[in-house]
């Protein structure tokens, strides 16, 4: 298995929480349907469940990102320094001069 890191800057924290409230919404508003009846009918209640994802949205985009990872970006990599020179060799500044 993989050690892979998540991120767990508060826009990522927040756009996890998304699976979560809508199962818990649909879980409401089937709860109310068969408390209540009619009134709670799922097909009168469907807009709650656009409204917990919008809030969701619009409180992940307000959310500072400090600390980020984006998964999709390599790691930079630390540039290895040149080959050793031989003592007494000289390099030239610019390419293209001769001896």
């Amino acid at each position: 298995m993989a050690n892979k890191t998540g991120c767990r800057c508060p826009r990522c924290t927040i756009r996890g929480l998304m699976g979560p409230a809508v199962l818990i919404t649909i879980g409401v508003l089937f709860l109310l349907h068969e408390v209540r009846g009619s009134m709670f009918d799922f097909s009168n209640t469907w807009p709650f469940i656009l409204i917990v994802i919008g809030a969701i949205l619009l409180a992940s985009s307000l959310a500072p990102m400090d600390g980020h990872i984006d998964s999709m970006v390599p790691p930079p990599v630390v540039p290895q320094a040149g080959p050793p020179t031989m003592p007494g060799s000289a390099q030239n500044s610019l390419p293209g001069q001769g001896r």
